[in-house]
């Protein structure tokens, strides 16, 4: 199979291997790899450089079959992961800021799920073999609580569960601004900026998405501010954060999607998966419920409000 894509005007002056990389999902690496055996065209002619910058209305020909499966990843136990509840079915983890997930496009190593094949090799069959066991994720930046399948029977329950709203998922989060009302919900469609293909905006062809918020303390000294507990009933991509900046009020220290200011300063985005709550896939009349303080460099921002 070859693929076949033609350069918008937002990825101008982007590198090569950047945008292949974001085409296909695959690492950087990968695509080097590829870039070196000559597999990439621009306009018809053999990619030399990794480096090579690409202009609007390029023609990127991609001639590897995209559709092979993924080679094994490698077990990393090194990988810093913080288990707070395990069985044979499933795992919940307290996952670090800074930690991707799985591998994707400019990370191919050192990810959440090489560690967790590591301490847990049987969930290498689980789900999609590109991120087994994975049944919904948290953004790098984001940290805190999230749960991983160990068995194939468990997966599709927990992705099941997922799909239905019946895991309960709650964010602790800092915006900008005081929301109008001290509760409610943001029911708005999100999809993939055709302009900026890494971010997500709310559009009309965008799938379903609703994220619900409670305002939980507020805060005036340097500018108003807000510490939101926000439920999803839906998991999509960048949703709390889409979500949040098109009612204009945008996660503090969120960097794609508006939410760095000069008033206040954040390590990283003030966004938190604080609790997690949902019945035992596989055992009957057994619910399971999770906590997660704020993490200290966050917790640190926020008392500086209370404390100015």
């Amino acid at each position: 199979m070859s693929a076949r894509e033609v350069v918008p005007a937002a990825l101008e002056g982007e590198r090569i291997d950047r945008l292949v990389a974001m085409i296909t999902g695959e690492s950087r690496a990968r695509v080097n790899e590829w870039i070196d055996a000559g597999l990439i065209q621009r306009n018809g002619q053999v990619v030399a450089s990794h480096s090579q910058r690409i202009v609007e209305g390029d023609q990127i020909d991609i001639d590897i079959d995209l559709d092979a499966p993924p080679a094994p990843m490698v077990p990393e136990p090194d990988v810093q992961i913080t288990v707070v509840y395990a069985d044979e079915d499933l795992i919940v983890i307290d996952k670090q800021a800074g930690l991707v997930v799985h591998p994707g496009a400019g990370n191919a190593t050192g990810t959440l799920v090489q560690g967790l094949l590591a301490r847990y090799p049987e969930i290498e069959t689980v789900g999609d073999p590109a991120r087994p066991g994975i049944v919904h994720r948290l953004d790098k930046d984001t940290s805190g609580l999230m749960v991983v399948a160990r068995t194939q029977e468990a997966y599709d329950e927990l992705v099941a569960m997922l799909s239905a709203h019946n895991v309960e998922r709650c964010y602790l989060t800092l915006v900008w601004g005081v929301p109008e009302s001290g509760a409610g919900m943001v029911d708005a469609p999100i999809g993939r900026s055709h302009r900026d293909p890494t971010r997500m905006v709310v559009s009309a062809q965008g799938k379903e998405a609703r994220t619900g918020y409670t305002v939980l303390e507020t805060f005036e000294d340097p500018v108003p501010m807000s510490l939101l507990e926000c439920r999803l009933e839906t998991g999509r991509t960048h949703q709390i954060r889409v979500h949040m900046a098109a009612i204009g009020h945008a996660v503090v220290g969120d960097e794609r999607y508006r939410g760095v200011r000069p008033a206040v300063s954040a390590p990283r985005m003030v966004l938190h998966s604080a609790q997690l709550r949902f019945d035992h896939p596989l055992r009957d009349d057994v619910e399971l419920s999770f906590e997660s303080p704020l993490p200290d460099d966050l917790a640190a921002v926020v008392d500086r409000l209370r404390n100015p």
